[in-house]
């Protein structure tokens, strides 16, 4: 069977199997009723209407309409129609992917109908940060005084889009949390491609027109806008018929004859399938007079209001202010024409991370002291490249709104041709950083993120290293987007990747995918585990007033085996701590459990001489790294107190400890830091002991597995 999440074995959303539920409503004569995306408000996601007669009614296609059918022939661009929801964003996307068939049985896989093996129940496939994912839906949609409420399509009794719309509002949350986006936020999930932004300006009109070509030929999904000035102007209509603040798809280009001059156009589409260009070569145009009627017939020139349109490049140029490109893989961003169709040239990489608050959630550059618990993630480059200028390359990902965290930082200008002559030198990367799970029921809150790249120097990734250093690469500004890139070039050797938010302590998930060239050999690497804490905290002397109190204490209190238990070890080294730094029950457990007792949970003498001076060890460097001294540490201090006592871990050993023991809180007292402590010996103790080779290859990954585990193994270390 293929990997899970691939698109031949997509994750099942909400655990609902489309098979498994088509055939129990065929067995059952009874129409699919979808308990999980249920018709009612909360689907919907926008107010309701205190009209009565604007009431909105859940129906079946063939309630709507007697010969409801799911496709009309075969499906195309005007298809697909808004409703009364500002989703354009998405419908334009939808309408680029009708011009790739192999990409859009992927979203709407074939067989599907409204008349054969018809249970009411329909399926679609989402991309979603490195998986693809199957939304079981039912066809129950909402319609107002008789009209669908949302997607249509210009052929009346055809229903394939709108059920589109209501899975991907599933997966979303609701039809509402569907208004206002971006329409690479379609594409990709569209595709499982990269999507990017491309000023109009940035190229001369033929070569932006060579350059769309050679896109749309490499399955390569396009859309365009032109910006809004202010928010009063989304959704003006201009003097030529174009919308501002409005997404248009690109579905083809093609070129006309007019006597001796050479004619570039673009074939656009307005969601709404009406309100058109009606500027040189639209339908009405008169510029169509002097074309025959062969090359006409070629473009299938249609004079109807459907929304769809063609428009001369330079008129484009001039009236667009950006197009958006969404590529399957980074080959298909190339600006010239290829007839290249073998294997793509490039190798993916992709990981999951998270931001926590207090914890890996270290905000920009201009936060210092916490930049560095951010995600870090280690690249190997090892080969050179050769890579062609790219079409579309981002050099600096500057464009848009956002907030930087540079300051001072002065960068000399290098001309294309210098800047060829490097990249011919070095390794080729494109880095792209997506927030996860922002778009959900009826908010929208997109975190300003951005991503920095370092070259990776022999020492700690701290504080002072990140102080020190500037990064080699950056996506560039902070963004309030779902996802930002960057094309790179960079010299073979190891680097760093750190994903931050623009501010400390925000909470987020993102998925980071990283392309290197195929002949380049990319290499990821966990960052070391090491632990020296029997050196920098158990190797230093017992203190001879601890030795008298220990000694004195088990004359007294200790069993005939001269042992003490954990209520009896408890007592004596809180009669050592100072007060509000006194130790549970639990705690002792934790730390007598990480001693060889011999299986009996009691203390020798020695052990316990060895404990209270490492615990008082410990007490001094909590001291020192509770800054405000609140008797507590945030997580950003238990990465450093970790530090000082010798045991070294990245960002995520980190969290999982405080996971385990922070129990929610946002600071951790003496005692859960020394819960932390004991946990990672018992954990590199077993690490050491593995004796199977592949266990010990992962290295922090097995230290991390064992963290995640060990509560099975040690139930008592649970009540913490």
């Amino acid at each position: 069977m293929s990997e899970l999440g691939s698109i031949d074995n997509p994750v099942k959303f909400k655990d609902q199997d489309y098979d498994a539920l088509l055939q129990k409503c065929l067995k059952s004569a009874a129409l699919f009723s979808d308990a999980v995306f249920a018709a009612n408000p909360s689907s919907l996601g926008i107010p309701v209407d205190p009209d009565p007669k604007k009431a909105v009614k859940w129906l079946r296609p063939k309630e709507i309409t007697s010969n409801a059918v799911f496709v009309e022939g075969t499906m195309g661009t005007t298809d697909i129609c808004q409703g009364q929801l500002g989703n354009c964003w998405l419908l334009a996307a939808l309408s680029c992917l009708t011009m790739h068939p192999t990409l859009f049985v992927k979203v709407v896989p074939s067989g599907q109908s409204l008349s054969e093996s018809y249970a009411g129940i329909f399926r679609f496939r989402f991309w979603q940060y490195g998986e693809w994912v199957e939304v079981v839906v039912d066809d129950r949609l909402p319609v107002r005084e008789g009209r669908l409420l949302f997607s249509y399509s210009r052929t009346t009794n055809e229903f394939w889009s709108a059920l589109v719309e209501k899975a991907y509002a599933k997966l979303i949350g609701s039809y509402g949390s569907l208004k206002g986006g971006i329409i690479s936020e379609g594409m990709e999930d569209f595709t499982g491609g990269i999507a990017y932004s491309l000023p109009v300006s940035s190229r001369p009109p033929r070569m932006l027109w060579r350059g769309i070509t050679a896109a749309l030929a490499r399955s390569s999904l396009l859309s365009c806008f032109i910006h809004a000035a202010s928010v009063k102007e989304i959704g003006t209509v201009t003097s030529e018929g174009l919308i501002k603040g409005h997404a248009y798809a690109i579905t083809d280009t093609d070129k006309v004859q007019r006597t001796s001059e050479e004619v570039l156009l673009l074939r656009l589409r307005n969601p709404w399938g009406f309100v058109e260009y009606c500027g040189p070569w639209s339908d009405k145009c008169k510029d169509w007079d002097v074309i025959d009627n062969a090359q006409k017939a070629r473009l299938e020139l249609a004079k109807v209001e459907d929304g769809e349109f063609w428009i001369g490049i330079e008129d484009f140029c001039l009236l667009f202010n950006t197009v958006e490109m969404c590529s399957v893989n980074p080959d298909s961003m190339s600006g010239e024409a290829s007839d290249d169709t073998a294997t793509p040239s490039w190798t993916l990489s992709s990981h999951q991370g998270t931001w926590v608050p207090m914890c890996s959630a270290g905000g920009s550059r201009r936060y210092p002291r916490s930049f560095c618990k951010n995600p870090q993630f280690q690249m190997i480059l090892s080969e050179k490249d050769v890579d062609d200028y790219d079409y579309g390359e981002d050099e600096e990902g500057e464009e848009g709104d956002g907030e930087d965290d540079e300051v001072g930082v002065v960068v000399a200008p290098v001309s294309k041709t210098e800047k060829q002559r490097e990249k011919k030198k070095k390794c080729t990367v494109l880095v792209e950083l997506l927030q996860k799970y922002r778009r959900q029921k009826d908010k929208v809150n997109f975190l300003y993120i951005a991503f920095h790249i370092y070259k990776d120097k022999p020492g700690s990734l701290d504080q002072p290293f990140f102080s020190n250093n500037s990064p080699v690469a950056r996506s560039g500004k902070y963004r309030s987007i779902r996802s930002v890139w960057r094309k790179v070039h960079l010299e073979p050797g190891s680097y760093v990747i750190l994903a931050s938010t623009y501010r400390p302590n925000q909470q987020g998930e993102f998925f980071l995918r990283v392309y290197t060239k195929t002949g380049n050999i990319q290499g990821f690497q966990d960052f070391p585990c090491t632990n020296n804490y029997s050196v920098m905290v158990m190797s230093k002397p017992v203190l001879p007033e601890d030795q008298f109190r220990v000694q004195k204490w088990f004359d007294e209190k200790a069993g005939s085996d001269d042992r003490v238990n954990a209520v009896q070890f408890m007592n004596l080294v809180n009669s050592v701590l100072e007060k509000d730094y006194e130790l549970p029950l639990e705690t002792c457990r934790q730390l007598i459990f990480g001693e060889d007792t011999g299986g009996r949970g009691r203390l020798s003498r020695a052990q316990a001489e060895k404990l209270l001076t490492s615990l008082r060890n410990l007490q001094s460097i909590f001291f020192q790294f509770d800054e405000d001294s609140s008797g507590t540490m945030s997580p950003f201090e238990l990465s450093l107190a970790l530090n000082a006592a010798g045991v070294e871990c990245d960002n995520v050993v980190v969290q999982l400890l405080w996971e385990r023991f922070g129990a929610g809180e946002q600071y951790l007292p003496f005692y859960g830091f020394v819960s932390c402590v004991a946990r990672l010996q018992v954990l590199f103790d077993l690490f050491e002991s593995e004796t199977n080779p592949e266990v010990k290859d992962k290295g922090i990954n097995a230290v991390r597995s064992f963290l995640s585990k060990s509560a099975n193994f040690f139930p008592s270390l649970n009540t913490l």
